[in-house]
């Protein structure tokens, strides 16, 4: 199916926009978490357990605040989409988990279930026209 260059142009800038608007939100989403420090860290990293993971949860903390603020940023720009969605991907399951785990409620999951489905679809469709990746492809 061939789309008109009209709806070609919105699908790509609606992608456009929803990258740029995301990547803010968990640039400064992540920026707390990445700049804590390693107590910081393991608090954040102590949701692991969870997952039955009781340790390293410095690392996994790290990782966490890392994949929030330059996976926010590779998604402003589109440049390495898949790696940067796969790592958001999984810190918005590891924290869905958590809120299930506290017995939120749906208040408690709404975030990280919506915004998580919000990347597996930017992971389906990809960054649009208007990104790095897409330029660096049709090279």
């Amino acid at each position: 199916m061939r789309f008109s260059a009209a709806r070609e142009m919105r699908i790509n800038l609606g992608l456009l926009f929803v990258r740029i608007g995301l990547g803010v939100v968990f640039i400064f989403h992540g920026y707390p978490k990445l700049f804590g420090g390693p107590e910081k860290w393991s608090d954040v990293g102590g949701a692991m357990s969870n997952l039955g993971i009781d340790s390293f949860h410095t690392v996994f903390g790290f990782m966490a605040g890392f994949a929030e603020f330059f996976g926010g940023i590779f998604l402003i720009f589109g440049l390495l989409t898949v790696p940067a969605l796969i790592l958001l991907i999984s810190t918005m399951i590891v924290a869905l988990i958590t809120q299930i785990a506290r017995e939120s409620g749906f208040p408690g999951i709404a975030h990280p279930l919506s915004v998580g489905l919000v990347f597996i679809a930017l992971f389906i469709t990809g960054p649009g026209r208007f990104s790095f990746d897409h330029q660096f492809r049709n090279r």
